[in-house]
C-alpha cells in the first residue's frame, strides 16, 4: 500500500539535503502517517484508515463523520 493519507491525500515530497559546504543531494520527506481504527456511529461499524497527523487533528476538531464526508467529496476516500 502506498504512503498516502486516505483522508487528505498527503504524500511524500522531494527536496535536498544541504551540507555545510552547500552540496545538495536529493532526499524524500515522507508524510507523518499512522494506521488507526475509527468507529462510525451512523453506520455502526469500525473502519481502519491510514491517516496523517494533520488528518487526526481534523478528526478531533470536526468529527470522523464530517471528515469522511469531505474526503469522499474531494475524491480521496473511495470506500
Amino acid at each position: 500500500m502506498s504512503r498516502v493519507c486516505e483522508l487528505t491525500g498527503k504524500k511524500a515530497m522531494v527536496g535536498n539535503n544541504v551540507s555545510h559546504a552547500m552540496n545538495r543531494t536529493k532526499r524524500k520527506f515522507d508524510a507523518n502517517l499512522m494506521t488507526k481504527r475509527f468507529f462510525i456511529p451512523e453506520e455502526d461499524k469500525w473502519i481502519t484508515l491510514k491517516v496523517s497527523a494533520s488528518a487526526l487533528k481534523n478528526i478531533n476538531r470536526k468529527g470522523i463523520s464530517v471528515v469522511i464526508k469531505e474526503a469522499r467529496a474531494n475524491g480521496f476516500l473511495t470506500k
